[in-house]
């Protein structure tokens, strides 16, 4: 009986700790800024998806919501592009923003940029984010054998 109580009340302890630790963590938490560099990689869609526009991925955090969606034709993607926050986003003109080469270094992304052009497709593909304080930019690539080329960049 002595045993059973010195478990349960030690049980309590433990619980209550464990309860109290998981309010500092989330409070913690809540005034965490997003980093400074970021990739999110995804998978490219299987053949024999129907014609039109489909979802190739869903990334979401408390900081943005990305989605990788993919024009079909013929049950082969044609391109792929970004919506950011529910919206397409306007594509930067000028390619890879400058400043940006460190970042895409650390995601293993070789500069210079080699540029898809019009259409984007890959076996894979990776969006950079990429912060430095106020401007925040998301940039896309596919990926083609070893290279990640670059198909497009917008502001977040």
């Amino acid at each position: 009986m002595v045993k059973a109580r010195l478990f349960s009340a030690v049980g309590a302890i433990v619980l209550l700790a464990a309860g109290g630790l998981a309010v500092v963590s989330a409070d913690a938490a809540e005034g965490k800024e997003p980093p400074s560099c970021a990739a999110i990689s995804f998978r490219a869609l299987a053949a024999g998806a129907p014609d039109g526009e489909q979802d190739a991925g869903l990334y979401r955090s408390r900081f943005v919501k990305i989605e990788l969606k993919a024009t079909i034709k013929g049950g082969i993607a044609d391109s792929y592009f970004m919506m950011i926050n529910g919206k397409r986003p306007d594509s930067l003109a000028g390619g890879v923003p400058k400043g940006t080469e460190g970042c895409l270094k650390s995601k293993h992304v070789s500069v210079p940029v080699t540029s898809q052009g019009t259409t984007c497709t890959g076996d894979r593909f990776r969006v950079v984010i990429e912060r430095t304080g106020d401007h925040k930019t998301a940039m896309l690539f596919g990926l083609h054998g070893n290279d990640w080329l670059f198909c497009t960049a917008a502001k977040l």
